[in-house]
């Protein structure tokens, strides 16, 4: 009996009465949108209910005693109480007891259900970064949003170039931590098509909000040819087109502006064969054998008044996609400002 079987038959009919509920989505969750989200949401409204009923239970029975056994003038003393009830401490210690076995059982075939991936699960590779996310296709393409087909396992294998993130899908009920320098893993099936929230839910630093995308799941054939379209997209585009679009897709945006306005790292207006101070004193001309070594190396040669954070490149982009990236910022040079490179 798999996982998924265990826990049908622990849960029994009574999930039945629920999964309309968190399906459709509550006060509490947002709607299910992956297969092992209805026993998730289960297990979070047993909880919710049991916890509610003894809540309720013991306030109840509290306020009733305080009333009716208050301190009064014409009241006797206080009677002596029993000290022993073998039926009473029976029942507080058996049905707790009971419930603590049922939720452990059901929680733990459900942690099983959502640790093992099935064996024709496909894998995209998951890379965190302040404050950015890429996800990466068996055809070696990058996209900054993860694209998934409907009705069939996707197993996520995933680091961190920096920090400790935290992949959160919310609709999915899918949450798992993204180390440095380690792999971790979790695996999903998307039940409906349309676009899901993902997000960070590990504090990584000054821009983590923003650290957001988009799950969009593919209906039935759709999913393989877009694929194949975006992972040739270069090939239809300018150089300077398809630098604007790795400007984005790489999460070169979440530091660089290109309109003048500073941000973690150094502004793209106006940079191409500007004079730039680095942080050592010297200055150096921003040509193209300065942004391809940034982009590679940014260590390098670290601009004055930033702090040396940007992660390597090198390994990550081929030659077409750095000279695409070097174009897009030389288109910027027309439009330099007052308010340009620092």
């Amino acid at each position: 009996m798999d996982p998924s079987q265990i826990t049908n038959h622990l849960t029994g009919n009574s999930i039945a009465g629920v999964l309309p509920l968190v399906q459709s989505g509550s006060f509490w969750l947002p709607p299910a949108g992956s297969t092992t989200a209805s026993a998730v949401d289960w297990l979070f409204y047993f909880l919710f209910y049991v916890a509610a009923f003894f809540f309720l239970l013991i306030v109840t029975l509290m306020t009733l005693f305080v009333l009716k056994y208050r301190a009064r003038p014409d009241r006797d003393a206080p009677e002596p109480s029993p000290s022993h009830n073998t039926w009473l401490e029976l029942t507080w210690s058996v049905i707790p007891t009971m419930i603590i076995i049922f939720i452990f059982a059901v929680g733990f075939a459900g942690y099983m259900e959502m640790r093992t991936p099935p064996a024709n699960a496909y894998e995209i590779r998951v890379t965190g970064q302040k404050w950015k996310w890429f996800f990466t296709y068996p055809t070696g393409y990058v996209d900054e949003n993860l694209h998934v087909p409907v009705d069939r396992p996707i197993r996520l294998v995933m680091t961190s170039r920096d920090v400790i993130h935290s992949l959160y899908i919310p609709a999915f009920r899918l949450k798992m931590d993204l180390v440095p320098g380690r792999y971790t893993s979790t695996w999903f099936q998307a039940i409906q098509p349309g676009e899901y929230d993902l997000l960070c839910a590990e504090y990584c630093g000054d821009n983590h909000s923003s650290m957001l995308a988009k799950v969009i799941v593919h209906r039935p054939g759709e999913f393989e040819k877009w694929l194949e379209e975006a992972s040739n997209f270069m090939k239809n585009l300018s150089p300077v087109e398809a630098g604007q679009i790795l400007y984005q897709r790489q999460g070169c945006a979440q530091c660089h502006s290109i309109d003048g306005s500073a941000k973690v790292g150094p502004t793209f207006l106006g940079l191409f064969e500007s004079q730039v101070k680095l942080a050592d004193g010297t200055t150096v001309t921003a040509d193209e054998n300065y942004l391809r070594e940034s982009i590679l190396v940014p260590d390098a040669k670290v601009v004055a008044g930033f702090r040396p954070q940007m992660p390597p490149y090198q390994g990550l982009l081929d030659e077409d996609k750095i000279a695409a990236l070097i174009e897009f910022i030389k288109s910027l040079k027309s439009e330099q400002s007052a308010g340009g490179h620092n």
